[in-house]
Formats: structure tokens, C-alpha cells, sequence
């Protein structure tokens, strides 16, 4: 006879996962409630590297470690979708350079919030102590198993 399995059963590399997985729909809900239904998660990795420098999208690629036609097949759907547009590098012409939108900015500025949302959340179930207990925990676990440095140097990459 087989029971079904329960949070407390499954090991701490499945229940991380799913607690990540299950904080990340919770952002995506509250992102299509603000109008953004049509975000996928992945649109995320590729939002991180157009914060600081507009990138070209050899450059693109590379940060998200992707093919040069991925990058472009990704960028093409967020310009479709009117989150990104490619333009001309002021300083060389020749060079088309990938920036966010308004529209892009907006959406970015409400993932913030809905993530602010649910870590308030969060804070109200467990009170300030063990959520910072948590978060430390995590913390320890991801630099044990080697994702720190990766986080650190904003590279952790969209999953296989």
C-alpha cells in the first residue's frame, strides 16, 4: 500500500525546490493580476541582464549562456510582446544594443513588488525570527552546494 507523500517525507533538495517553484507561481500570479500575464518565468533571466547596460545580443548570449540565436529568438518575443526593443548604440550605429521599454521598467518594478508582497507574506505566518532562521539556512545550504558564487556574480542561468 502506497501513501501519498507528504512535504515532512521528501528530501531537502525536492522541498527547496518546491517551495522555490511554488514562491516563483506566486510572483506569477500576482504579475498577471498587475497585467502581465503574458511574463513567462525565463523572461526573468533575460529582464536580470538588461538592468544594468544594454547588451548586444552577442553579448546577451553569452551571459545567459545560450547560442546567439537563442538570445535573439528570446529578444524578438519580448519586443513582440513590447518589453524590449533593439536600437542603434549611440556611440557606433552599426551596433543594435537590446533596452527595456517603459512597458519592460513597469514590469520589472511589479515583479519587485509581488516578491516585497510575498516576503511580507511570509514574515506574517513565521514571524521576523525564524524567517531571517530560514533564510539563513538556505543561505548555508546554497554555499554548500556551490550555488553562491553564482548568485553573487548575478550568473545563475535559466535551468536545462
Amino acid at each position: 500500500m502506497h501513501h501519498s507523500p507528504e512535504p515532512h517525507d521528501l528530501d531537502t533538495g525536492t522541498l527547496a525546490h518546491f517551495v522555490g517553484a511554488a514562491a516563483v507561481s506566486a510572483v506569477q500570479d500576482e504579475l498577471a493580476a498587475q497585467g502581465f500575464a503574458d511574463l513567462r518565468v525565463s523572461h526573468g533571466y533575460v529582464f536580470q541582464r538588461l538592468l544594468d547596460a544594454p547588451p548586444t545580443i552577442g553579448e546577451l548570449a553569452e551571459k545567459l549562456g545560450m547560442t546567439q540565436q537563442g538570445a535573439s529568438k528570446a529578444v524578438d518575443e519580448l519586443e513582440r510582446l513590447g518589453y524590449t526593443e533593439r536600437l542603434p548604440d549611440p556611440r557606433d550605429a552599426r551596433v543594435r544594443r537590446v533596452w527595456l521599454t517603459p512597458r519592460g521598467h513597469e514590469a520589472i518594478a511589479s515583479a519587485r513588488r509581488a516578491r516585497e508582497a510575498l516576503e511580507e507574506r511570509l514574515r506574517r505566518r513565521l514571524g521576523e525570527e525564524s524567517l531571517a532562521t530560514v533564510r539563513s539556512l538556505l543561505t548555508e545550504l546554497l554555499d554548500e552546494l556551490g550555488g553562491t558564487e553564482a548568485v553573487r556574480r548575478r550568473e545563475v542561468r535559466p535551468p536545462r
